[in-house]
């Protein structure tokens, strides 16, 4: 298995590839803003062909560049029904000072082909065998992808992209619309933490990690665990 990645130009959103192997097809996870060259770098360099782009959830910063991926090839987008509208509309998603921060105006198009991705089911995309798991609380689309880790960097059982619901040492931000944190907490409990331990995470942002690190020291997992004393602060991280 070959997975590849690197952080987006911008609020450093981790952009992934990953393929059964160099040479065949693979599956695009979260392309982001201002990744398209260095995306096109990598798909040349373990020549790559893109059969479909993923979303973890419909922040622009996980979509911002879906539609010139999966255009300039013809391939779909997936994302879950419940951020569908956030392909559309972007900025409903958005605080205020991120839409300053973008002059008012999002550069922004709609991919053409969108899928809708469901609770427990298994995509077979690229040769691979793709798990989603709805976990919604930093959005109410918000999903892992799962898929076997044997033959990985890291020969491991399992690999969890958790796009924003798990970071190493925290979690996604609940502030934003559609952001819960109570449905966060149930997502982090039947979701996040009945993995196994050896399951490596890839996050949204930030540094890869293991289940069974974040499940002894991130704070919301301990606490969630019920293994903690106070309720640590609110988190900040992504979008």
């Amino acid at each position: 298995m070959l997975v590849a990645g690197f952080p987006a130009d911008a609020f450093g959103t981790n952009c992934y590839v990953v393929a059964a192997a160099p040479g065949e097809q693979c599956v695009v996870v979260d392309p982001g803003i201002g990744v398209i060259d260095r995306l096109d770098a990598l798909l040349a360099e373990h020549r790559l062909h893109p059969a479909a782009v993923l979303l973890t959830h419909g922040h622009l910063d996980h979509t911002f560049s879906v539609a010139p991926v999966c255009g300039a090839r013809d391939i779909t987008a997936y994302v879950h029904p419940a951020d569908r509208e956030l392909l559309a509309d972007p900025a409903k998603a958005l605080s205020m000072d991120l839409t300053q921060l973008f002059g008012g105006r999002l550069p922004y198009a709609e991919p053409e082909d969108v899928a809708e991705l469901a609770d427990g089911t298994t995509l077979a995309l690229a040769g691979l065998e793709i798990t989603v798991d709805h976990a919604p609380g930093h959005t109410g689309g918000s999903v892992l992808f799962r898929l076997p880790g044997a033959g990985s960097p890291w020969e491991a059982e399992q690999i969890c992209l958790s796009g924003d619901v798990l970071f190493a040492g925290s979690i996604g931000r609940t502030d934003l619309a559609g952001g819960d944190m109570p449905t966060m907490i149930t997502s982090l409990r039947d979701k996040i933490l009945p993995l196994a331990d050896d399951t490596v995470v890839l996050p949204g942002h930030g540094p890869t990690t293991t289940i069974g690190r974040e499940r002894a020291t991130n704070p919301y997992l301990v606490e969630v665990a019920g293994m903690g004393g106070g309720r640590p602060a609110a988190p900040t991280r992504g979008l």
